[in-house]
């Protein structure tokens, strides 16, 4: 079993492809976790507008990107876009996918927080001189925010795990770069290690997740 799956030489040879994998999971999440937020909080304030030419679009695409599986639109937009021309690299197309699957989930998750802040926050703010821009700025978004945290970093906890989808489209993450280690060595020892890294980088969040969610329980 040790030399199997814990064997110390592989892990030693490993280790610099699994490190740089690492590396481009992080450069990974640092983007697209950004991208979705930005995304969702379009959607959220979008939602907003009365008009059903804006509305009824709007939940069409919430439901569309919300309901089609992330692999599947990145493969399409990894193989399809050359079609037409268009050579995103897996990077790109990693970003991209996540924008319009996680931005989806994202623009939910606010807007439910933006509702859950009374109307009257609203008309307090704008009484005191602010307009409707700083009211949703500096009032309600961070009434908003704090009121759905928790939702919004088990959301962030999944969009870092889905990351290791890249590998599908030969984007060199952490994933990626373990399987191709495994193929060098013949050896399971470099998935085992990408799984150990995995758990040491989204254990914390487990955690601050949990804290967040039975703080929410004792003031709810």
């Amino acid at each position: 079993m040790l030399d199997t799956f814990f064997n110390i030489e592989i892990m030693k040879a490993a280790w610099p492809i699994l490190l740089a994998g690492l590396g481009n999971t992080l450069l990974l999440s640092a983007t697209v976790v950004p991208l979705g937020l930005l995304g969702g909080l379009i959607l959220a304030l979008l939602a907003r507008l009365r008009s059903p030419w804006v509305r009824w679009p709007l939940m069409a695409w919430v439901d569309f990107f919300r309901a089609f599986p992330p692999l599947v639109l990145l493969i399409f937009l990894y193989a399809g876009l050359p079609f037409i021309g268009l050579e995103l690299g897996g990077f790109g197309c990693v970003a991209i996918a996540f924008f319009l699957n996680t931005g989806a989930y994202y623009g939910e998750i606010l807007r439910a927080g933006i509702d859950s802040v009374p109307s009257g926050q609203s008309e307090a703010a704008r009484s005191t001189g602010l307009s409707a821009t700083q009211t949703m700025a500096w009032v309600i978004l961070p009434q908003a925010v704090r009121n759905v945290l928790p939702d919004l970093m088990s959301n962030t906890l999944e969009v870092v795990k889905l990351t290791a989808l890249g590998s599908v489209v030969a984007m060199p993450e952490l994933l990626f770069q373990a399987r191709q280690a495994q193929s060098l060595t013949y050896n399971p020892t470099p998935i085992v290690v990408a799984a150990l890294i995995y758990f040491a980088l989204l254990w914390p969040l487990v955690r601050l997740l949990s804290r967040l969610e039975n703080r929410a329980l004792r003031t709810g």
